[in-house]
Parts: C-alpha cells; sequence; structure tokens
C-alpha cells in the first residue's frame, strides 16, 4: 500500500491520494484546528504535528495545508507515516456521516429553487471534478439576485490563484449556462 502525493496550485498544500475510499462522491470535511476534528481521530493526529493549519478529506484524498514558515521537506513523512498507520491498521478515520446539507447556506427563495438546481448540476458534473484533481472543491452556499455564493475548499482556500480560478474559471462556466448571471462571489465561514 503506498500513499501519492501530488503538488497543488496553493504552495502549502498538499494532497496526499491514499488508494482507497474515504468518503462518498460529492461528500467533503474540511478542519481548521484540533478542536473542530473531534470527529476525525486521524486528522486529530495530523493536527499533533507542528505547522499543520488545515486538513481537508475528499472521497480518496487527503489535502494537509501548511504553515507558510514550515517545510514540506520535514513534514511529509511525518504526514505519510500518521496516515499509513490509520490506513494499515484500518483505524477509524471519520467517525461520522457527513451528508450533503451545509448548515450554513442560504435560505433559497421558492422562486430561486429551479436556478438553483440546475447551478448544483454544473457545480456537481463540470466544475467540482476539475478542482478535485487540484486537491480542492468549491462548495454552493446561496444565490440571491442573480449572485451564486461558493466556498472555497481544501488547496484551493488560501490558493493566491483561486480568485482567478472562481472569477474567470467558475463564472465564465456558469454565465455558458446562465446568461443572467450577475456575478459569482468568494464566501468564508
Amino acid at each position: 500500500m503506498m500513499i501519492h502525493t501530488e503538488e497543488t496550485p496553493n504552495v502549502n498544500a498538499l494532497k496526499f491520494i491514499l488508494g482507497r475510499t474515504i468518503l462518498q462522491d460529492h461528500q467533503a470535511i474540511e478542519f481548521s484546528n484540533r478542536e473542530d476534528a473531534a470527529c476525525s481521530p486521524l486528522a486529530q493526529a495530523l493536527f499533533d504535528i507542528e505547522g499543520i493549519q488545515r486538513i481537508y478529506f475528499g472521497t480518496d484524498f487527503i489535502v494537509v495545508t501548511k504553515d507558510i514558515s514550515e517545510d514540506w521537506k520535514s513534514l511529509k513523512g511525518v504526514v505519510i507515516s500518521i496516515m499509513m498507520e490509520f490506513l494499515l491498521t484500518r483505524k477509524t478515520m471519520i467517525k461520522m456521516d457527513i451528508g450533503a446539507s451545509d448548515m450554513n447556506a442560504m435560505e433559497i427563495s421558492a422562486e430561486d429553487q429551479e436556478i438553483v438546481d440546475k447551478i448544483k448540476d454544473i457545480l456537481d458534473d463540470e466544475i467540482r471534478p476539475a478542482v478535485a484533481r487540484d486537491g480542492g472543491d468549491i462548495i454552493f452556499h446561496g444565490y440571491k439576485e442573480g449572485c451564486v455564493y461558493l466556498k472555497m475548499q481544501g488547496a484551493c482556500q488560501g490558493c493566491p490563484s483561486s480568485s482567478l480560478t472562481l472569477k474567470h474559471g467558475v463564472e465564465t462556466i456558469l454565465r455558458r449556462h446562465l446568461p443572467d448571471l450577475v456575478s459569482v462571489e468568494k464566501v468564508d465561514f
């Protein structure tokens, strides 16, 4: 069993491909600190490493984001060692059902539901798979008065090119399908 790594557009985030499914399609979970990671023994163990700032679980990969002052040369081996321990001993990585709902999402009006469904389909079919290849995700947060609100996760969060991806990539794709779209905006929560 090997864990492969891939660089991401965010120099502080590294994608660790486990070769095993951790979450179902369209599921993801991100932790910003050890306390938030109470449901994940693996994330808690990774946060015990000095310099780890954020951990993102995708379908079959984990993105670990380090502090800018740390070096991957010293962290990478330790991170892989902890992940291998969990994989080889079959320790529980996550102790909860992630689900697909977002408790922080904006309320959607009944007249906007059809367009919201279309936006979510475009995100799931065209955008999220491409972003996942770079170790990130884009989560639908809301829609109001022609504006789509999205949250960047994983390697995308804090990446210098994330604004460019959102405005010139995601917005362009959504405008192709939804010509009345006003804008795409990033939210942080």
